[in-house]
């Protein structure tokens, strides 16, 4: 019963915040949206997660900034989406008590010729012989649709939620017309507490992805062979500190098998039922000669290597298999320069084949790096 007066009670508040705007009582001029190119402070980290000066266009309470929704919805750029958001209303591009919303639309047409009969190298299709046949292939199709709502409630508290629709890249079983492949999918979405004007300090729960290394790419097609190897997505509690380009983050992640690159197994099972991972990050912004750099480091309690052979994805293992990163990257003007290198700290069991004659392969710590400019 408790449970549902808190949840009756959050949203009888979410209808107050956003409905400020619809009673009558304040002119439309106050709605409109102010572009605060440099009214906010700026330093050289803003350089790698926001930039001022979006473009705004508002309908009520209900605003649209595409500079702002391309930054939170892109794969491929940085996904420290948390931070992205604070720094966007920092920079006065999201002001309290308005709901932004922004959508996303990819079609695709494309032909191509593999030299092996349904095997193709298109990373986007999971899996391709379900979709794929012959050595010759075209498609024109609708690659991915997406989504996001973001709320401020205050100058403290935000929410965000991202829905995704992605029959191309889904990991449902079948072609890309079954059912299954055909679902949308809540991708993130948490609370997030903090103003970046006031206090470095912010927090956030709920979906999210996790604070570990360099995730983001250069290449505009696809995400990086890093982000395939450890980009985490996962429930849990994150507590940032954001300063003079200092930036600590520690996120505690629930435990079992999350939705990507982390397990943890809870009483050798796979099952989320504690917080028992975790995941710490720092890096530091400076500016040398018009150069912004960026270096850091990461550590997780435990990536998703655990299992033992034959290797099931999401499957639990016998113990822990912990993970570190170091990356860097360089920006002036226009070009960008980035690095990383992450390792886990143990073997993964499951890269040891028992039966012959592969068995004479000893298991392995899996590893990634990335360089792009």
């Amino acid at each position: 019963m408790k449970a549902r007066f808190v949840v009756l009670w959050a949203l009888a508040l979410l209808v107050c915040a956003f409905g400020v705007h619809a009673d009558g009582n304040e002119s439309v001029d106050q709605c409109a949206c102010q572009q605060q190119c440099c009214g906010c402070s700026y330093d050289c980290a803003d350089q790698f997660y926001y930039d001022c000066c979006g473009d705004c266009f508002c309908a009520g309470c209900v605003e649209f900034n595409s500079r702002y929704t391309y930054r939170m919805l892109s794969h491929v750029e940085n996904l420290r989406k948390e931070r992205v958001l604070l720094h966007a209303k920092r920079c006065g591009d999201i002001e309290p008590c308005r709901l932004y919303s922004g959508f996303s639309l990819i079609a695709i047409a494309d032909y191509q010729h593999s030299n092996r009969t349904s095997k193709f190298g298109y990373l986007m299709r999971h899996p391709t012989s379900s979709n794929q046949i012959g050595k010759d292939v075209t498609e024109a199709v609708l690659h991915s649709m997406q989504f996001q709502f973001t709320g401020a409630l205050c100058n403290w508290i935000t929410v965000f939620g991202e829905y995704v629709y992605y029959p191309e890249q889904s990991f449902g079983a079948g072609t890309i017309t079954t059912v299954t492949r055909n679902l949308t999918e809540g991708r993130k979405g948490y609370v997030l507490l903090g103003d970046l004007n006031c206090f470095p300090v912010y927090a956030a729960i709920g979906k999210m992805d996790t604070p570990f290394g360099q995730m983001f790419s250069v290449n505009p097609f696809t995400s990086s062979t890093m982000w395939h190897a450890f980009g985490g997505l996962a429930y849990g509690a994150l507590l940032g500190y954001d300063c003079n380009g200092i930036n600590a983050s520690l996120m505690a992640v629930q435990g079992g098998a999350q939705f990507r690159a982390h397990n943890t197994p809870v009483f050798g099972t796979a099952v989320p039922s504690r917080l028992t991972n975790w995941v710490a990050d720092f890096n530091y912004s400076f500016e040398l000669c018009d150069i912004c750099a960026q270096v850091g480091a990461s550590y997780t309690r435990s990536s998703a290597y655990v299992q033992n052979f034959p290797v099931q994805h999401f499957n639990s293992g016998d113990r822990n298999n912990p993970a570190w990163t170091a990356y860097g990257q360089l920006r002036w003007c226009d070009w960008v320069l980035k690095g990383s290198f992450a390792q886990t700290t143990r073997v993964w069991p499951g890269t040891h084949n028992p039966n012959a004659p592969l068995d004479v392969f000893a298991a392995h710590k899996v590893s990634s790096f990335d360089v792009g400019a």
